[in-house]
């Protein structure tokens, strides 16, 4: 079994686990408002961002220099005792670092474009900075470690994989422990992509309602250590598949997502009736929230409590995996109440297949919480964690 020791986070929600707990309860998230100057032809648009000052990168680091990285030491200043702990135990070439993202330090490159373009000088950009690569290669040398290091880029299910592959390191012997996560920045071309299939809400993304037109999107970072000492919060299965149907639609049956719901499932020796939540993917997107709910009406019917938590933390991309599993984690350690589906600006949609989105708070019935992404490509992750007895 691999057992979760610690886990960071920080997003529209807050810069704190306590800060992200309470705004969960309440369905509060300070960082999801207008923001301007990013989605061309456009004053404004809804997207979330995590407010207040960042950790600085030194000049050592300078390669490194990303917003996206920053996050990243945002995360781990939450976890750094436990870090250092098992650095201490196992040695720095056991010590894995396993990572997803989308954008890496892309809102750097754009900014060094616009400057040259413009004829200004651009002297803070560096090309590795945007390499997808960069988040594991500048934590693993943060912490000066030597052991596995590498990024996981799978669109939204980049950091669900990275939990994934980081267990199964751990299981390989490869590892004794992992550092998981990802981290994503806003930045102006995954903003105006999205646009441009008709896929962006300009206002407040509603998963699961009448007239949902888009996603909105958010930036934020989580990490988790993973080992095999026991914990109260247990990484209990996973389930991986790659439908590869279309470059950005899901499979009109659903036949990867259900794939890696059920594999998780076997993977943990559970059944569906063991599961006491499901963290949906629940993007608002049209085509996306009527697959999953019928993926989840075929596998639950309406008896497991579901909701998405995309408005509360915008869709974060390439973080989405790791920042929902982050959540879930919360949920479980702190008994905190189900998040509830907002449907205050619209109704929910009576055309979609039935399931059991909430739209009351209500406590965790069953201590195991399943996690959803599926991402472009049919890429997708299921994760679940249960609280151990």
């Amino acid at each position: 079994m691999i057992y979760i020791s610690a886990v960071g986070m920080i997003n529209a929600l807050g810069s704190t686990l306590d800060e992200i707990a309470a705004n969960l309860s309440r369905g509060v998230a300070p960082g999801m408002r207008p923001r301007t100057g990013w989605l061309q032809g456009h004053p404004h648009t809804v997207l979330g961002g995590v407010d207040g000052e960042l950790p600085a990168i030194p000049d050592d680091y300078r390669d490194h220099r990303s917003r996206n990285n920053q996050l990243l030491l945002a995360a781990l200043a939450q976890i750094q005792p436990q870090v250092d702990a098992a650095i201490a135990s196992y040695e720095p070439d056991r010590v894995a670092v396993v990572l997803g993202t989308s954008t890496s330090g892309l809102d750097e490159g754009d900014e060094h474009v616009k400057r040259t373009l413009n004829g200004e000088e651009s002297t803070a950009w560096r090309y590795p900075q945007q390499e997808l690569g960069d988040p594991s290669r500048f934590l693993s040398h943060w912490l000066a470690l030597d052991g596995p290091a590498f990024t996981l880029s799978t669109a939204c299910s980049s950091s669900a994989r990275a939990i994934v592959s980081g267990r199964r390191l751990i299981e390989a012997g490869l590892a004794d422990v992992a550092i998981v996560g990802g981290a994503d920045t806003l930045s102006r071309m995954p903003i105006n992509g999205f646009h441009s299939l008709e896929s962006l809400s300009p206002t407040l993304c509603q998963p699961f309602a009448q007239g949902r037109s888009g996603i909105t999107i958010g930036e934020g970072a989580a990490l988790m250590l993973l080992t095999r000492e026991p914990q109260p919060i247990a990484l209990l299965g996973v389930g991986e598949s790659s439908d590869a149907y279309h470059i950005s639609a899901p499979h009109p049956q659903g036949e990867g997502a259900i794939r890696a719901i059920e594999q998780a499932l076997r993977d943990a020796g559970l059944t569906p009736d063991d599961v006491g939540y499901i963290n949906l993917h629940g993007t608002a997107t049209p085509l996306n929230d009527q697959i999953e709910s019928a993926v989840v009406n075929a596998l639950f019917g309406e008896r497991v409590p579901c909701s998405s938590t995309k408005h509360l933390t915008g869709h974060t991309l390439g973080a989405a995996g790791i920042t929902e599993a982050a959540l879930s984690m919360l949920i479980l350690q702190r008994d905190l109440p189900l998040p509830v589906q907002d449907f205050s600006l619209s109704p929910r949609d009576p055309t979609l297949p039935a399931c059991g989105i909430i739209a009351r708070p209500q406590p965790l019935a069953r201590p195991t919480i399943l996690s959803n992404s599926f991402a472009f490509g049919g890429n997708n992750a299921s994760i679940l964690l249960g609280r151990c007895s």
